[in-house]
C-alpha cells in the first residue's frame, strides 16, 4: 500500500494502472480529497470509504485519511540498466546507495533524486532498505517517477556502468577533493554510502573519484540522505 496525499496523488496520475483500489476516511470532505477522487474516478478505480480506525489499522504511518492499494510492487532489476541508458537524450544522472538500510533514508534519498532529475537510483539487493510504505510516504510522489533499480552484484553493476562512460563518483570523509571541486558534468552515477559506516571498501575501490564534504562545524558528517541532497544540487548547479 502507498499512504498520504501527496503519494497517493502521485501514483494516480503516473501510474493509475498499479492502483487496486483506494480506501478514504469517510469523515473528511475536504477540497482536496475532492481533487483526488475526481482523478480516482475518471481512471475508474475503486474507491472505498473506511472509518478512521480501519485506516489506522491499516497501517502505522501517517496516512492523512488516504490509502492506495496496489496490485503489485514494480521495482526494476540489472536487465532494464541498458534500456534506460540507451533511451537518455542527455548526459546520464544516476544515484547509487551502497547499504542504505533505513527506509526513511531511501525516501528521502529519492525525493531528492527526483528533485535533481536523477534518471535512476540503483540499490543492492541485499543489506538495502525496502520500498515499503514508510519510504514512499517519505519520498512523497518520488517513488512513482524516479526508478529504483535493484541489482545483484554492484561492484559489477559499476564497471558496467563504466563501459557506457559513466563516471562514478564516491563520497568519503577522508577525499582529498571536495564535493565543490570535482567536475560533476558528463555522464555521472554518485555513490552515496551507508548511515554508519559509509562506503564498503570494494564500493570504494571502483570508484573513478572521491570526494567530501567540507563541514565548518563540530559535527564530523551529515545523514546520507542530506549529503546526497547537497552532492546532486551541486552537480545540477554545474550540469546547468
Amino acid at each position: 500500500m502507498i499512504v498520504g496525499w501527496h503519494a497517493c496523488l502521485a501514483l494516480l496520475k503516473k501510474r493509475p494502472s498499479r492502483v487496486a483500489s483506494v480506501w478514504v476516511d469517510e469523515g473528511r470532505r475536504d477540497a482536496r480529497l475532492r481533487d483526488l477522487l475526481a482523478i480516482a474516478e475518471e481512471r475508474r478505480i475503486n474507491i472505498e470509504y473506511r472509518g478512521r480506525e480501519e485506516l489506522d489499522r491499516a497501517t502505522s504511518a501517517v496516512h492523512q485519511g488516504v490509502i492506495a492499494h496496489l496490485r503489485a510492487d514494480r521495482v526494476s532489476n540489472e536487465s532494464d540498466i541498458d534500456e534506460l541508458l540507451l533511451q537518455l537524450d542527455h548526459p546520464a544522472l544516476l544515484l547509487i546507495l551502497d547499504g542504505i538500510t533505513d527506509p526513511h533514508n531511501l525516501g528521502a534519498c529519492l525525493r531528492s533524486a527526483n528533485g535533481a532529475g536523477v534518471d535512476a537510483v540503483i540499490v543492492p539487493k541485499d543489506k538495502s532498505a525496502p520500498l515499503n510504505t514508510t519510504a514512499i510516504k517519505v519520498a512523497s510522489g518520488a517513488a512513482e517517477f524516479t526508478p529504483l533499480i535493484r541489482v545483484t552484484n554492484l561492484a559489477r553493476t559499476m564497471d558496467h556502468l563504466k563501459t557506457y562512460g559513466v563516471r562514478l563518483v564516491g563520497t568519503c570523509g577522508e577525499a582529498q577533493a571536495s564535493v565543490y571541486q570535482a567536475d560533476l558534468r558528463g555522464s555521472l552515477a554518485l555513490v552515496m554510502g551507508a548511515e554508519d559506516r559509509g562506503l564498503r571498501r570494494l564500493t570504494r575501490e571502483h570508484c573513478d573519484d572521491l570526494v567530501h564534504i567540507p563541514m565548518a562545524g563540530e559535527v564530523p558528517s551529515l545523514n546520507v540522505s542530506v549529503a546526497t541532497g547537497v552532492c546532486l544540487f551541486e552537480a545540477c548547479r554545474q550540469r546547468r
